[in-house]
């Protein structure tokens, strides 16, 4: 059940990620786009009062049209508040307002829904955009871990959250190396060496206290820190004086890996997988990894490609739906217009501007658009019904930019072994066709 939870977030968080864009590059005329944000615990009976002020300090505005747009964002948020009568254990965001389409049209909008996870802000702003900061950090992963890659050469601060990994410093050192040289001074040498080596170490437990602690809070700003480094530099920092104990405390792993710097980083990721395996960028990989491993055995369990992952879809095969978080496909549902027959296309931006793609095949008959919807909406909306889970990928991982530049961003690991060529071939005599349900 912690898997299909932690899928539904996934897609709430996708979904989200879609209204910001949407919202963001919304643009209104005058001052008529209102953001409202409640956090848990709020009162409505509060918010509407202050509605009901700004809508009287509103009624002063001279400009007219302005004053019209203002107070008919103001009425439809007030409107919008009678639904509810108190506010959800999350929280409320409320967006209303009359913004410009692409064709310079005005077009009222009123988005209202309750957060996947607690929003601790309270906002209300009238403005010609929306605001969605707050709803960024929403989207921020919980978990953000720390790193520190030592070794002899020099140490390299990073930050992993999610699937995004940060250098946040980096810098080299020049220590002196053992030798057996000195006659005498050979004790000043060694020691001498050993202040050099007490100095690296102190510098870099300051700069830890400095990247990874939060000086507004005293507290850590990660959660956990994994040590890496190919000398013993690493295992001296964990166990320094020098280093902050809250630091200390929030320590995970201490690793050996080959490389300094970014290399190190990396690797040090590859072998922190296990205690990281709640990260996106962990996850990510090894899904992709587990969909690459089924084509290199060719085991026939795997599908990709648009046709024929639906197909798939449609025979209930799939167990594991992949898909580019941006894929870029719009499922069209048209109809023929001599015939009355319905048909399911799924095109790009491609074969959109191609016209033969709207019309019939064998008669020039007109395929009418009676519905569109981007392909990756339809998935979140509908996948369910298939039976299987949905994952939404990135491409910045190596693994994820591989699946989409080679295999167009979508695919899927299949319950059992199928040959979807045999199909096509069925579905050309025209005896099955799959996508004209």
């Amino acid at each position: 059940m912690a898997d299909g939870h932690e899928s539904d977030k996934n897609i709430e968080i996708w979904k989200i990620k879609k209204l910001i864009k949407a919202l963001e590059t919304a643009r209104g005329n005058g001052t008529s786009m209102i953001s409202l944000i409640m956090p848990p615990r709020d009162q409505v009976s509060r918010v509407t009062k202050m509605l009901g002020d700004e809508f009287g300090t509103a009624s002063n505005i001279k400009s007219r049209v302005n004053r019209q747009s203002v107070l008919g964002a103001i009425t439809s948020a007030q409107q919008r508040l009678k639904l509810y009568n108190k506010v959800p254990p999350n929280g409320l965001v409320l967006y209303t307002g009359t913004i410009v389409t692409e064709d310079g049209k005005e077009k009222k909008v009123t988005i209202d829904f309750e957060p996947f996870k607690p929003i601790n802000a309270s906002l209300y702003l009238c403005d010609n955009k929306f605001h969605t900061e707050a709803l960024n950090e929403l989207l921020e992963s919980d978990d953000k871990f720390g790193f520190i890659i030592m070794d002899g050469n020099g140490t390299l601060f990073g930050t992993l959250s999610g699937n995004t990994r940060e250098v946040l410093h980096k810098f080299s050192v020049d220590l002196p190396k053992k030798h057996g040289r000195g006659g005498q001074s050979a004790l000043r040498f060694a020691r001498l060496r050993m202040e050099k080596r007490h100095n690296y170490v102190r510098k870099t437990a300051e700069l830890a206290t400095q990247f990874f602690i939060n000086p507004t809070t005293s507290q850590p700003n990660v959660s956990g820190l994994i040590l890496a480094g190919s000398a013993d530099f690493k295992t001296e920092l964990s166990q320094s004086d020098m280093f902050d104990p809250r630091l200390q405390a929030k320590i995970l792993n201490v690793v050996d890996v080959s490389y300094g710097g970014e290399n190190g980083f990396n690797q040090a990721i590859e072998l922190s997988a296990e205690l990281l395996s709640n990260v996106k960028f962990i996850q990510e990989k090894r899904l992709i990894g587990k969909y690459f491993e089924e084509i290199s055995q060719d085991t026939g369990k795997y599908v990709f490609g648009v046709d024929d992952t639906l197909k798939a879809l449609e025979m209930g095969a799939v167990e594991i739906l992949i898909v580019w978080e941006n894929l870029v496909f719009n499922r069209y549902v048209l109809k023929n217009s001599s015939t009355a027959e319905i048909l399911i296309k799924h095109l790009n931006k491609e074969q959109e501007a191609n016209q033969s793609n709207f019309r019939d095949q064998v008669t020039p008959a007109e395929l009418e658009v009676q519905e569109k919807m981007p392909l990756l909406e339809w998935f979140a909306n509908e996948y369910k019904k298939f039976g299987c889970s949905l994952e939404f990928v990135t491409n910045k991982s190596q693994e994820g930019s591989q699946f989409c530049r080679g295999f167009g961003g979508i695919g899927g690991i299949l319950r059992y072994q199928l040959d979807i060529r045999s199909f096509d071939e069925l579905s050309d005599d025209g005896e099955v066709d799959v996508d004209s349900d």
